[in-house]
């Protein structure tokens, strides 16, 4: 009886294990949609604001409060933004990348095969 508990048990930890590894892939994933979409908003703003006039009136929603500004205020402050954005994107693919490649290597480590 013993001999058949300490392989369930071992068979529990590698698939809490595995559950592990594909919520964090998940999460991740889910993130860099979500910065994805961000990013694609703040093209389509600064696509829209950068042929209009420099003292053109514009509105920008600033945590929660919508404020009145002029373009030329607002489009340096996009591209900050959307630059910033990119750089979270990047570290983010990074660490999904580097998340996978764990994930393969334990597999491969504990010879564990998806059925």
């Amino acid at each position: 009886m013993a001999t058949q508990a300490a392989p369930s048990k071992k068979q529990q930890e590698l698939q809490l294990q595995f559950t592990t590894y594909k919520n964090t892939l998940q999460q991740l994933a889910q993130k860099i949609g979500d910065i994805e979409q961000e990013t694609e908003e703040h093209k389509l703003v600064l696509e829209t604001l950068e042929p209009l006039p420099g003292d053109r009136k514009c509105f920008r929603l600033i945590n929660g409060v919508l404020v009145e500004r002029t373009v030329q205020d607002v489009i340096p402050a996009l591209k900050t933004n959307a630059e910033g954005l990119r750089k979270v994107l990047d570290d983010l693919v990074k660490q999904y990348k580097t998340k996978q490649d764990e994930l393969e290597k334990w597999k491969k480590k504990n010879n564990v095969q998806i059925v």
